[in-house]
């Protein structure tokens, strides 16, 4: 069947809930750890208190995506519920986060908005594959990756900007830390409903209806169908995993050590010397990395074009190569102005890592698949992620002198190792190939 073109105000809209999902996510990276901080953890628990999100990430998503799969009801459609039950659950624990008075309620609750998180973001990625054709297919994954930076710009910034506007402390945590996260909560539902009640989903053919009805949602199906999936998975994206696992192993070490790499290298203190001079180095670095996600939507559509021109695959090793080089700068930078030149990088590499690997594998994948694959590619995430929480804190203390500037120099280079690996991926057909369309009628 032949899908309808959308517009590019309509790719917009049926995106918009990406930017809350990334409220969310941002202010996971962002303001978490300096929580975990405040409520006295010491750097080698970061990691471990960090488990939730790779911890359901590996189950949720996979489950979601092979659930929707096999979802339909006419009035509520495929993906779409999904997307209202986990941006409740995320707003609802982003709601009660900051009334976290200690460590392991605060690490409770993680587990709970990343569920919430995780559920909402799933869908999405098939979402796109079941609405646009291959030749806006790049516009639509770009506009997430558009979405994901303006999201975690929003969040980052509320940490940088809060701090001055809402002062004093309220219990065990600063003020500021209340109105980030109820922010957050009220982002995250209201830019869910946004894109749900304007974009309808394609229902599904008849002999797709017939396949659902013979192979019907149950309690096991979710697993036979992510193991089937495994097992039938095309070679492109085992591939990806190699990729994948450099890559956010480095991203994992990145956003638990970048505050205290800032306050080391800038102001030369840690949050135990100095509670207050780290609070100002966390705001910073709220400015940093709001920087970083402003570069990330000031290109995403631009990667989209290159990606046409030039190939999906070369795109990405290129964008891995400067986070890469950007990582390594940042972890030697003294004046904290020159923070912002140096993540610059990770910010043209960010905007390709959330939508570009997607158009390398997409053409591989059965439609009938999307979301149990995008399930999958989302596992290729967070098992590194997984690996990282279980072994970081032995190599950061054994390796690395406990010192979180090592830290950011190691993502560093498993980046540039990364963007090797990508040049090793192999296609069995242009599923790169790819017109970029910011136009086209109904």
């Amino acid at each position: 069947m032949q899908k309808p073109r959308l517009t590019f105000s309509q790719i917009i809209n049926m995106n918009v809930g990406f930017f809350g999902i990334q409220y969310s996510f941002g202010l996971q990276q962002s303001a978490v750890n300096p929580i975990y901080d405040f409520l006295g953890a010491n750097p080698d628990e970061i990691p471990l208190l960090n488990l939730a999100g790779p911890m359901t990430g590996l189950l949720i998503q996979p489950i979601i995506g092979a659930m929707s799969d096999k979802t339909w009801s006419p009035r509520f459609g495929r993906r779409k519920p999904y997307f209202l039950i986990g941006a409740i659950l995320c707003s609802l624990a982003l709601f009660a986060y900051p009334f976290s008075s200690t460590l392991w309620m605060a690490a409770g609750l993680l587990w709970i908005l990343d569920v919430g998180n995780n559920t909402a973001m799933e869908p999405y990625r098939a979402f796109i594959a079941d609405k646009l054709d291959s030749s806006q297919q790049a516009t639509g994954f770009q506009a997430q990756s558009f979405f994901t930076g303006l999201g975690q710009t929003l969040s980052n910034l509320s940490i940088a900007v809060f701090p001055a506007i809402f002062v004093g402390t309220l219990g065990a945590l600063p003020t500021w830390v209340y109105a980030s996260f109820i922010l957050g909560a009220i982002c995250s539902v209201a830019s869910i409903w946004w894109s749900t009640s304007r974009t309808p989903e394609i229902p599904p053919t008849a002999e797709e209806l017939e396949e659902m009805r013979k192979s019907p949602l149950n309690v096991f199906s979710p697993f036979t169908d992510i193991i089937s999936a495994i097992k039938d998975m095309p070679k492109v994206m085992w591939q990806l995993g190699l990729v994948y696992l450099f890559q956010w192993y480095a991203l994992f070490c990145y956003w638990q050590n970048s505050s205290k790499s800032v306050a080391l290298s800038v102001w030369n203190t840690t949050p135990k010397d100095n509670p207050e001079l780290y609070s100002e180095a966390v705001s910073w670095t709220g400015w940093v990395n709001g920087w970083y996600n402003i570069v990330m939507f000031l290109v995403a559509f631009g990667l989209a074009v290159l990606a046409k021109k030039y190939s999906a695959k070369l795109v990405h090793f290129a964008c891995l190569i400067l986070a890469g080089v950007g990582f390594v700068a940042f972890s030697m930078v003294t004046n904290k102005y020159l923070l912002f030149p140096a993540i610059t990088g990770f910010g043209i590499g960010w905007a390709s890592m959330m939508g570009i690997p997607y158009l390398i594998v997409v053409g591989s994948i059965p439609k009938e698949r999307y979301g149990v694959y995008m399930g999958i590619i989302n596992m290729m995430i967070v098992i590194p992620m997984l690996i990282q929480t279980l072994t970081f804190g032995f190599i950061l203390k054994n390796f690395l002198n406990n010192d979180p500037r090592n830290a950011i120099t190691f993502a560093g280079v498993l980046l540039i190792i990364a963007a090797v690996a990508t040049l090793l991926i192999k296609t069995t057909k242009p599923t790169e190939d790819v017109t970029v369309n910011f136009g086209g009628g109904h």
